[in-house]
């Protein structure tokens, strides 16, 4: 008897299909809205929920028009990211054009080949560091970068690109999902739910530490899964078909002292990123700017002629395509359920189910309903603007502390936030790594099944066995 496979949709079938039941939820969900106030938390202007304003609007259904708008309306939301996603892949076309990053990996890759505990300690360490900076300065768009290297990495390691994202973008969900010093989902929280910026930040190291120490074991659980057995791998027949340069640690490519500067330059350009977003707040347009600099100053010392690098430029920006059209069409989504009029009605539905149980209880259903919101709001400071100012006056009303109800919403927004379809981010790493969502879904659920169990756990000291 012939053995039928099922045929999973592309990206682009799945976006299109949850397009589909967009907006067929704009016409079964009744149109709501809550009012809005501007205010500005710790520098950061954002629109918030006034509570108790939630009312029933006229219905305002969207048709086959709004599903063939949507993509190009998408586009222009997301303008912003779909540039910065072009130019940082221009700024690497030129960084990689000097040989630079291939021969620096070829060093990692000898130093793990001469020493195979070392090779161990690598993916580890890097995740640890991704995790750091998701857990302080909320890194999220700027983990677009770090794809372009931990790939490679990971290829040139023996392993597959599903680790190379673990490495850089996993590590920083979760560093995210427990972040203790993020301006942009615990700031925000904690500034509209009017309790002390950064406080309970002890506790939070806690659930960082067993977030980030499970990322680490699954993630080596499976890397030795992968070297037992190299076609285990959901990507193995991809990762096979890439045009990988970094592929053998004795590939003659020596580190020249000009390869040495342009890598200095590229550290520099990394710890100013840090810096930057961490003590100026910046985002998507200094970014942008630090790495065309950073991309300008590597052609002028490196020697690159005018045209070769604006060559190198573009070709880095053409690998950007795939990811710029997933990321509007993501967005595009949003723009259904939002001029659909649907988002806030969710939102009113999913706090009064939080209402009338348990304080424990009540923590892991808004955690559960913070879960629920991220596919529709995927920004973290967006989902604390609009959610915050209901959840912390109904925590007050059900006996769970404000600060524990920050507490949910940061592991409800970080968790999920790692495998909705509707994230710019996600599906933009899911691109520019060429892995396809469903593979990556297949892939993480578990994980992410993990993660949820131990936020059901984490939530309960808090409401039970101290004052949080």
């Amino acid at each position: 008897m012939k053995k039928t496979t099922v045929k999973i949709p592309d990206t682009f079938s799945i976006l299109l299909i949850i397009m589909g039941i967009f907006i067929l939820l704009t016409w079964i969900v009744p149109a709501g809205s809550y009012d809005r106030s501007l205010r500005t938390i710790d520098g950061i202007s954002k629109e918030v929920i006034v509570p108790d304003t939630y009312r029933k609007v006229a219905q305002d259904p969207q048709g086959v028009f709004a599903f063939f708008t949507a993509p190009i309306k998408g586009f222009v939301a997301a303008s912003q990211i779909i540039g910065f996603c072009l130019l940082l892949g221009g700024a690497f076309g030129v960084f990689n054009r000097t040989g630079a990053i291939d021969a620096g990996l070829r060093q990692v890759l000898k130093a793990g080949q001469n020493n195979p505990t070392r090779k161990k300690i690598i993916v580890p360490f890097v995740m640890l560091m991704f995790s750091l900076a998701g857990a302080t300065f909320g890194m999220s768009e700027s983990v677009l970068v770090f794809i372009l290297i931990t790939v490679p990495l990971a290829l040139a390691m023996g392993y597959d690109s599903i680790v190379g994202i673990c490495m850089s973008f996993l590590a920083a969900g979760v560093g995210f999902a427990g972040a203790f010093f993020n301006p942009f989902t615990i700031g925000i929280a904690q500034g509209i739910s009017e309790i002390p910026l950064f406080s309970g930040w002890e506790y939070r190291v806690v659930i960082w530490l067993v977030l980030t120490t499970a990322a680490i074991i699954f993630v080596m659980r499976y890397i030795r899964k992968i070297e037992q057995n190299p076609t285990a791998s959901p990507v193995y027949h991809i990762d096979r078909q890439r045009p990988v340069e970094v592929c053998e640690a004795d590939s003659p490519s020596n580190l020249s002292s000009k390869h040495k500067i342009v890598l200095l330059i590229l550290l520099l350009t990394f710890v100013l990123l840090i810096i930057g977003s961490n003590a100026w707040h910046w985002y998507i347009n200094e970014i942008a700017a630090l790495f065309i600099g950073a991309a300008l100053l590597v052609a002028l010392v490196y020697r690159l002629p005018g045209h070769k690098a604006m060559e190198a430029f573009v070709d880095g920006a053409k690998g950007m395509t795939m990811a710029a059209l997933v990321i509007g069409l993501s967005r595009g989504l949003l723009i259904i359920a939002t001029d659909g009029k649907i988002i806030d009605t969710l939102l009113h539905g999913m706090a009064e189910a939080s209402s009338g149980v348990s304080a424990t209880l009540t923590a892991q259903i808004m955690f559960l309903v913070q879960g629920g919101l991220n596919f529709f709001v995927p920004s973290g400071s967006g989902q604390a603007a609009l959610t915050m100012p209901v959840m912390a006056p109904l925590s007050d009303l059900v006996g769970v502390s404000r600060q524990t109800a920050v507490l949910a919403f940061q592991l409800g927004d970080g968790i999920f936030n790692m495998i909705i379809p509707t994230s710019g981010v996600t599906m933009g790493v899911l691109s520019i790594a060429k892995i396809p969502y469903q593979l990556w879904f297949k892939w993480l659920w578990p994980f992410i099944a993990i993660l949820m169990l131990l936020s059901f756990l984490l939530l309960i000291p808090p409401t039970l066995f101290f004052v949080y």
